[in-house]
């Protein structure tokens, strides 16, 4: 079987993707001597949060995903961020190329959810690589599996992160509402004459009497 290393060497923004794009700079290597003719290469990518400490801030943030911070050595669980793919030329030896992770920042999903509530610091990332190698020896061309115990770690830098999405989405984020939940924050806009939806929820919340409204 080919035998392939993989490392994460840097990650930044793609400016110009339809949805918000993180770029992991990575390196393959394959350490038979083989040629490689290409890989179709996938990678689950899981987010470790036990690997890493936290503020009071991020604490009350991550209240939602986790509980009550006494818990957290039986909730503070590994959890599956995103699944991507790609194609890696043809190399011997080795050779670097950028993996295309595409970002939400829908509340919804837990690794959304988590990634705002961190302050600073970094993103315990740890990817898990699959997929198909195609080399060319002496008896011609052969597909074979990637290896299971194909890995990487790597620590995101929580700037990155807010770096991208302030790129897409500058001082904001979204929710997903129903649609009835929709028509009557419209009705209640629209009645009191609110000039946008952030002035819409800061009276919602004033008239609730949350803190800082």
């Amino acid at each position: 079987m080919t035998s392939l290393t993989f490392s994460v060497l840097d990650a930044r923004a793609e400016p110009y993707a339809a949805v918000p794009t993180l770029l992991l700079r990575m390196r393959v290597g394959e350490t038979d001597g083989v040629r490689v003719q290409a890989i179709a290469l996938r990678c689950q990518i899981r987010i470790e949060p036990q690997r890493r400490r936290y503020t009071p801030q991020e604490e009350a943030r991550l209240y939602e995903l986790f509980g009550p911070t006494p818990g957290w050595g039986d909730s503070l669980r590994p959890f599956l961020w995103t699944h991507v793919a790609t194609t890696v030329s043809g190399f011997r030896g080795a050779i670097e190329f950028d993996l295309p992770v595409p970002c939400t920042y829908d509340f919804e999903v837990a690794g959304s959810k988590y990634l705002h509530s961190l302050g600073e610091g970094e993103v315990p990332l740890l990817l898990l690589f699959s997929g198909i190698v195609f080399t060319r020896g002496d008896t011609g061309f052969a597909a074979e599996p990637v290896s299971w115990d194909g890995e990487a770690v790597y620590r995101l830098p929580v700037a990155t992160w807010r770096g991208l999405m302030d790129l897409y989405f500058p001082n904001g984020g979204w929710l997903r509402l129903n649609r009835d939940t929709i028509d009557a924050l419209q009705r209640f806009k629209a009645d009191r004459a609110l000039p946008s939806w952030d002035h819409a929820f800061e009276r919602l919340l004033k008239e609730a009497g949350e803190e800082g409204a």
